[in-house]
């Protein structure tokens, strides 16, 4: 299906996709960085550099996830590589997948609202205001959805394209 880059296959050894692949592999960097940015401003108060990293990371995410969508609806019959899973038949595979899904959406929201909230509600340069409470609290709620989106990421990868 189709020329493009990614879909010549994966570059780990396993049943994934390119994309899949790159996927799994780059939520291994976010997962790091986003804890650093939670630290700089929780401990450092370095308001400014988790404006950026967060603003980076939304952005990368962001292109990462509408490339991944495409390949996964247009270009990449993933369900055909995941066949071979003892889990596939089974159903276990698909209620990876839905859990996944269950954190990946709401957090994907989540954090479209903090970003939003953050450009309209905080100065620039970034500083305390009357918004952080509710900044820190859904904060913590995206970090957590995020960290749960990586965590069942690697569960589905896993269940999906390594085991045989």
């Amino acid at each position: 299906m189709g020329g493009l880059l990614w879909a010549w296959g994966g570059f780990l050894p396993f049943r994934g996709s390119f994309m899949l692949d790159l996927v799994v592999l780059a939520m291994i960097a976010v997962v790091p960085l986003l804890s650093f940015s939670l630290y700089l401003v929780r401990y450092r108060h370095a308001y400014t550099a988790h404006r950026a990293i967060q603003v980076g990371l939304a952005a990368v995410l962001g292109i990462a996830v509408a490339i991944f969508e495409i390949d996964m609806r247009f270009v990449t019959d993933w369900r055909k590589l995941a066949q071979p899973s003892p889990y596939y038949a089974n159903g276990l595979l698909w209620w990876v997948l839905y859990i996944h899904l269950a954190l990946a959406v709401p957090t994907l929201l989540i954090w479209i609202g903090l970003l939003i909230g953050a450009w309209r509600h905080f100065p620039s340069p970034p500083a305390p205001s009357p918004h952080s409470a509710r900044h820190r609290w859904w904060g913590k709620i995206g970090s957590l959805g995020m960290f749960g989106t990586a965590i069942t990421g690697w569960i589905f990868y896993y269940v999906a394209f390594i085991a045989s």
